[in-house]
């Protein structure tokens, strides 16, 4: 395994995986104090599959953090871990490996780039200095991700930095990590997914049946019906004079109304059975394909 060692400089580099020039990376530092850091959910867990995959001397994981940037805003929607040794003198990172994986991941999506790096704890070491100028040689301004494995406090702490040098010019400097703002966005199937999982805690074997979606449109339909009646209940009280008004929240409840479109209810009650027509054929048709599948099983079962 290739490995390179990280002391007081740093000799090895993806500058030939790194595009020479780009506008975007070089507004990056500008645009620091406004940064904003939006993380993928699938980006924690792996993160969490790569620590607990650790080896038993290891005290912490580093890897890659990859995604876009776009006006502002850093989204990491991905990452992978690259294998490295800490010593109290220095840290061994395995270039080979990153420069592999990222190539790999450049090949499933070419959109992706590297955007900084992360390490689980919360410490700001010497060591993650080193590591960050490291990363600096791949993009401008790379972010550094903490994540609290340990989870301190009772929940996950996820903190991000950006470096910025300090010092005399010509003489002595430093690097200052600045926190920038982290935000957990996801994908509407991200979302579906976290909302399997958070329901595996309510069950005592930790197992999770996906529900169909006649059963998924049925419960969000309750849901929407539960949450309209708790709006409406809640405007009634604010009208009798039973409940204070609140400002924000009737801001919130504007914005949310004028959101809604205008839909007659003939065209919305025609669009909405027209589409459970075509759910209800769709869910026809794949109960009788699996029908038959079984039936063809059994069939040649009993040839045989």
């Amino acid at each position: 395994m290739g490995k390179t060692t990280l002391g007081s400089r740093i000799s090895s580099s993806f500058e030939s995986l790194m595009p020479k020039t780009s506008p975007t990376l070089f507004s990056y530092r500008k645009m620091a104090s406004n940064l904003v850091c939006k993380i993928h959910p699938v980006v924690y867990f792996s993160i969490i599959d790569s620590y607990e995959r650790r080896n038993e001397d290891s005290k912490r994981v580093i890897g890659t953090l990859l995604g876009v940037y776009d006006k502002g805003v850093v989204e990491v929607t991905n990452c992978f871990a690259v294998p490295h040794n800490e010593s109290e003198d220095e840290v061994a990172v395995d270039i080979d490996y990153a420069r592999s994986m990222y190539e790999l991941h450049r090949k499933v999506n070419s959109s992706e780039t590297i955007v900084g790096w992360y390490s689980t704890g919360l410490e700001v070491s010497v060591h993650s200095v080193l590591i960050h100028e490291y990363y600096s040689r791949e993009a401008r301004s790379p972010i550094h991700l903490t994540v609290d494995t340990f989870m301190r406090g009772g929940k996950m702490g996820m903190k991000a930095y950006i470096s910025t040098t300090i010092g005399v010019p010509g003489k002595t400097t430093g690097t200052m990590f600045t926190p920038v703002q982290v935000e957990t966005t996801s994908y509407d199937p991200e979302q579906t997914g976290l909302e399997v999982l958070q329901q595996g805690k309510f069950n005592p074997k930790r197992t999770v049946t996906v529900k169909s979606d006649l059963i998924q449109i049925e419960t969000a339909t309750s849901w929407i019906r539960t949450m309209l009646q708790q709006v409406t209940e809640y405007v009634d009280n604010v009208l009798s004079g039973k409940v204070p008004a609140d400002n924000a929240t009737g801001r919130f409840l504007l914005d949310l109304v004028t959101k809604v479109p205008q839909i007659d209810p003939e065209e919305f009650e025609k669009m909405l059975n027209s589409n459970m027509k075509d759910l209800l054929m769709v869910v026809y048709l794949s109960n009788l394909t699996r029908t038959q599948l079984i039936l063809n099983e059994k069939i040649n079962s009993l040839q045989s």
